[in-house]
């Protein structure tokens, strides 16, 4: 069953616990490029990485998290973010604690710091 938009904004806003300043200052640094799936344009950019930029624009765009003020292709970004972060969060648990881990660099890569949880 699809989740409602209602429970994915709230599930977004609380994995996402990094502000769109540290993202964006994350994903300048050459090691949030060596993480994740390269994507199939030939760019070397990774899925995560390209995820990380649409997740600033969100961030930036609703600073306030009015649940009114997401459109369609936001809320569903934000579903991937989420069910992203949820799957890897329960599967790795290298990544809460090693923060040079692929797996800490990817959840940073989609918004999420696990050393800030």
């Amino acid at each position: 069953m699809v989740k409602d938009d209602e429970t994915v904004i709230e599930e977004f806003n609380e994995l996402v616990n990094m502000t769109a300043d540290e993202l964006e200052a994350w994903l300048k640094e050459e090691q949030s490029e060596s993480s994740g799936w390269s994507k199939s344009d030939g760019s070397g950019e990774t899925i995560g990485h390209e995820s990380g930029r649409k997740i600033i624009e969100i961030l930036k765009k609703n600073p306030e998290k009015d649940p009114s003020k997401y459109d369609e292709d936001d809320i569903a970004h934000m579903r991937r973010v989420a069910a992203y972060c949820k799957r890897h969060l329960a599967q790795e648990e290298k990544a809460k604690q090693d923060t040079n881990s692929k797996s800490y660099k990817s959840l940073k890569n989609w918004g999420h710091d696990a050393q800030k949880t």
